[in-house]
């Protein structure tokens, strides 16, 4: 007999675990990036937040999914700690979905959902159909291993040893909320946990009284995957998976005393909502989450405040979302393309920021300020789209042959400055390199690489003055040390060699020096490149705008 308790078990549980996985990844590619824009889109509004948090959640049948997403988008800067606290308490209403679902007993219609789901995925070749038909899978599946979970543990219902083990939760409620906890922070996910609650009730192995304490337990489990996902990330990100736990830890307290007082009152309440135990066990998990949300939904600054200070710390914030691109600035053609450069400037700005943090990455031996680079890397190729995207729309509109010829050459630029991010991505990870393996570097090759990069920083300040006053002394400032740079290119190469040939360098080390110089001379050719518009077209949009000539060069290539 134990046998066959074992397998069943295992085997049920291990299908109902797969069976809720295919469910949301059937909805998650059935929706596409649409949950993601949601979630970065609607979010400004409290009840709005909350209420996508909440469906997206019951999309992806996982509130550690979306927690994780929203770390993630906090990580990136493009959602601030108040948001991601408003959708985290949505996602806690949205998580209950499934316990709502497994209490409808469609173990009756497993083998139906499978085959329908089967036929859609392997025989439908359109993209949302298909996805459904893996959705319908995993919930057929789900439905079959839950019945073969309960049937395998049916004879042990009749076992007073193990019904002993299941009324001890009813007397200890704290009990039962530790276990629920460490049970779910093992399967990864509320829901697993609240189907087992579920089962194991309609088994009659657990009555109202034990079950209760375990659901306040599950919502506290379910934070440990947002908390494993925030290591590692900004401090912004670590206080949005701390506040997801301490939400979920304090709601527990909070609705602890209800299971003592008045007989139960919170137990006895939910008595009343059905007969069924299933059905009960479900109710609790949501009117908990719903409740829970909504004591803490009108506190949510306050909360994002206590937060702050039980983490403290500065974070870096970068602005992802472009500053200058008014949609309503396109019918004036020439203020348009002034607010484009706006946004270049803005963004060259923080391309050579990357660098900059490459660099000191490297000299002090300290992996921090290389993690900005990734975060600042994405908002530059957010920027570059979104430039890209308003000059092209420009072109739409009806704008001057002379306007409608200075485009490309504006297009080229961002290009360029977004190609310098890609670069320091790469001293980033030389840089990264260099600190993990622990490679020595001569005081002789650092002092060459403090020299190049001093000179491509001074490029990079030139050419953000130049393109932002549309000052042309300053560009042919820029095109005289963007050859001072490959001079000094071949003469660090040179030094490299006779280092090697003196032993001084290791085999590794050199190989990331070379890069190192390699990459900084790129820098240097895309920021010439910048310049050189500057000199042959930006100029030229300044006196347009301005409405004053300029001198002649200012109009040569």
């Amino acid at each position: 007999m134990l046998k066959e308790v074992i397998f069943g078990l295992v085997g049920g549980l291990g299908l109902f675990i797969y069976g809720i996985h295919l469910m949301g990844e059937g909805l998650q590619n059935a929706a596409g990036d649409r949950m993601r824009h949601l979630l970065k889109v609607l979010t400004k509004n409290r009840i709005m937040g909350a209420g996508v948090g909440a469906f997206i959640t019951a999309l992806m049948q996982s509130s550690s999914a979306t927690t994780v997403m929203l770390v993630g988008f906090v990580n990136a800067g493009l959602m601030g700690l108040r948001q991601a606290i408003v959708v985290i308490l949505g996602a806690h209403i949205g998580t209950t979905i499934t316990g709502q679902i497994i209490a409808f007993k469609l173990t009756d219609y497993a083998l139906p959902f499978i085959a329908l789901g089967a036929v859609f995925y392997l025989f439908v070749n359109k993209r949302f159909w298909k996805f459904l038909g893996l959705f319908f899978l995993g919930f057929g599946i789900l439905f079959l291993g839950l019945n073969i979970m309960t049937s395998g543990i049916k004879p042990l219902a009749s076992d007073p040893v193990v019904r002993e083990i299941f009324i001890a939760f009813s007397k200890n409620p704290v009990l039962g909320i530790l276990t629920g906890a460490v049970l779910t922070a093992i399967f990864q996910s509320s829901s697993v946990t609240t189907g087992i609650i579920i089962g194991l009730g309609v088994m009659g192995l657990l009555d109202l009284y034990a079950a209760v304490p375990l659901i306040f337990g599950c919502n506290i489990g379910t934070c440990v995957t947002a908390m494993l996902a925030s290591i590692g990330t900004t401090i912004a990100a670590r206080r949005t998976a701390f506040a997801h736990i301490l939400i979920q830890i304090m709601g527990a307290i909070i609705f602890l005393p209800t299971l003592f007082l008045f007989k139960g009152i919170f137990i006895r309440m939910v008595g009343h909502t059905s007969n069924d135990i299933a059905r009960q066990i479900a109710n609790a998990h949501t009117i908990f989450n719903i409740a829970n949300t909504l004591l803490f939904l009108p506190f949510v600054d306050l909360f994002a405040r206590l937060v702050t200070k039980m983490i403290p710390g500065e974070d870096v914030i970068i602005d992802t979302q472009p500053k200058f691109l008014e949609k309503h600035l396109l019918h004036t053609p020439t203020v348009a393309v002034d607010a484009s450069i706006k946004e270049m400037v803005r963004m060259t700005e923080l391309s050579c920021s990357m660098f900059d943090d490459a660099m000191k990455g490297f000299l002090s031996g300290d992996i921090k300020p290389l993690k900005l680079v990734s975060r600042k890397e994405r908002v530059v190729d957010n920027l570059q789209e979104a430039i890209t995207n308003y000059l092209m729309e420009l072109m739409q509109k009806e704008i001057s042959p002379e306007i409608a010829n200075k485009i490309p050459s504006l297009l080229h630029s961002v290009n360029d400055i977004e190609r310098i991010g890609d670069h320091s991505e790469n001293l980033t990870e030389l840089s990264e390199r260099k600190i993990t393996l622990g490679l020595p570097f001569s005081p002789e090759a650092e002092d060459d690489l403090k020299e190049m990069f001093s000179l491509v920083e001074k490029m990079g300040e030139i050419t953000v003055t130049s393109l932002n006053a549309y000052d042309l002394a300053q560009a042919k400032a820029v095109l005289e040390l963007e050859g001072q740079v490959n001079k000094l290119t071949l003469q660090l190469r040179e030094n490299h060699i006779n280092r090697l040939s003196q032993g001084k360098c290791k085999v590794l080390s050199g190989i990331i020096f070379l890069d190192m110089v390699s990459n900084f001379e790129k820098i240097g050719d895309h920021l010439t490149n910048v310049a050189q518009a500057v000199l042959g077209k930006l100029q030229w949009d300044k006196a347009i705008i301005s409405g004053k000539p300029q001198k002649e060069d200012a109009f040569k290539i």
